[in-house]
């Protein structure tokens, strides 16, 4: 059980815009182009990787080889899955060495109507554990809750050609923090974040021979969590979804008859406001943007204005792109290694870290782990485990001879 002063808790959900105002004039003059200049949204658990396969590959999967989890990095892909249904089963123990009890579990399913097309689902659910809600005071206790929240989504997935597929993806969230506690001096009343939202996915593959040996480059791109803003109390805000665009490439050699290896990037960049700058006029005695713009817009807007809002301009927006990469080496189909780096700006989140995994895979069963380890000691993702279950199938009259 953990003990959390409700009300902070509360108005950190809701927005950074206050903590930002709360500097002066000086302070941004007398700041360097490091400044911290974090991007927050609301549920933040849309983009945590799921599986232990991306998870163990620095958690790219914009063009690695489709599997049943490419719900969450790229629905496209589903089309050209070996095989003709199937559904996998993940369980993360996520920041443990934070808190104890906080967990995510994902399932995620396919299913071929034919060559031309096939849907996909999934279900996300995050527990934060049991918390014990105080006030302004430890003394002023307001009850435990166990704050949950859930996503559910399904996917339409076409091929165009023998090379070319698009995806799109429709997604409700569902997010109750507070199990609608009454917070501040004013009393506010909570209530659960609800909001709707859409993917839009796009994936290219082409297969050719280096040496006479099997090799394919593909390219995939996914817009994921575009939608209406969600909010947790009556006061009004509306935080903004984690809207991301994840793209990138990969390529797949077979060395030989046995042995196979893949190479994969992934550049990640949320598209939502960036927090502007604020220095307090004493004129007005209100504090004003003197760079940036105005994080109180239209999603739409903010989509596309994400790419040239942040106050320290083209050189803090490149900040803002998270870069990952990863490598798989298998053999015979059956056995794999993985590994993965992570690279997220320390102006911007500052996580960094390595992954690993092994994954086994019989007949059509496949089973994955992956263990993360950040460069940064006593950092809360340290020792971050994932598992990962897969049942893949073929229709009979597809099934492989």
């Amino acid at each position: 059980m953990q003990k959390i002063g409700f009300s902070i808790l509360i108005l950190s959900l809701f927005c950074n815009l206050f903590t930002l105002k709360a500097q002066t004039n000086q302070d941004i003059l007398g700041q360097t182009g490091d400044r911290l200049n974090t991007i927050t949204t609301a549920v933040p658990f849309l983009l945590i990787a799921p599986d232990a396969r991306s998870g163990s590959m620095g958690e790219v999967g914009a063009a690695t080889p489709p599997d049943i989890n490419s719900m969450h990095w790229n629905p496209a892909k589903y089309i050209f899955i070996d095989g003709d249904y199937g559904v996998t089963i993940s369980y993360t123990p996520w920041m443990r060495k934070l808190i104890n009890d906080i967990n995510l579990a994902y399932v995620s399913g396919y299913y071929k109507f034919d060559k031309n097309q096939a849907i996909a689902g999934s279900l996300r659910y995050f527990t934060l554990g049991e918390i014990q809600f105080v006030g302004m005071t430890p003394d002023e206790n307001l009850g435990t809750f166990s704050p949950t929240e859930f996503s559910i989504d399904v996917a339409y997935n076409r091929i165009f050609g023998d090379n070319f597929s698009f995806a799109i993806a429709l997604r409700y969230i569902y997010s109750n923090l507070s199990g609608g506690a009454t917070v501040g001096t004013g009393h506010a009343e909570t209530k659960p974040g609800q909001s709707v939202a859409g993917d839009v996915a796009i994936f290219y593959k082409h297969d050719f021979k280096i040496n006479k040996r099997d090799s394919r480059i593909a390219f995939g791109m996914d817009i994921s969590n575009l939608g209406a803003r969600i909010t947790y109390s009556e006061l009004g805000y509306r935080a903004f979804l984690p809207t991301n665009l994840r793209i990138g490439p990969s390529f797949t050699y077979n060395i030989d008859d046995f042995n196979a290896i893949t190479v994969a990037f992934d550049l990640n960049k949320l598209l939502v406001p960036t927090p502007p700058l604020y220095a307090f006029d004493s004129i007005t005695e209100e504090y004003e943007i003197v760079k940036g713009m105005d994080p109180d817009r239209y999603v739409v807007n903010a989509l596309f204005t994400s790419f040239w809002d942040a106050p320290g301009g083209f050189k803090e927006e490149l900040r803002e792109v998270i870069f990952s990469g990863g490598i798989e080496y298998g053999y015979s189909e059956q056995f794999f290694i993985r590994a993965g780096y992570f690279n997220e700006h320390k102006t911007k989140g500052n996580r960094k870290f390595a992954t690993f995994g092994v994954g086994v895979k019989y007949n059509i069963f496949d089973l994955s782990f992956s263990y993360l380890v950040p460069f940064e000691q006593h950092h809360p993702l340290e020792n971050v485990l994932r598992f990962t279950m897969t049942f893949n199938f073929f229709k009979p009259q597809n099934k492989p001879k």
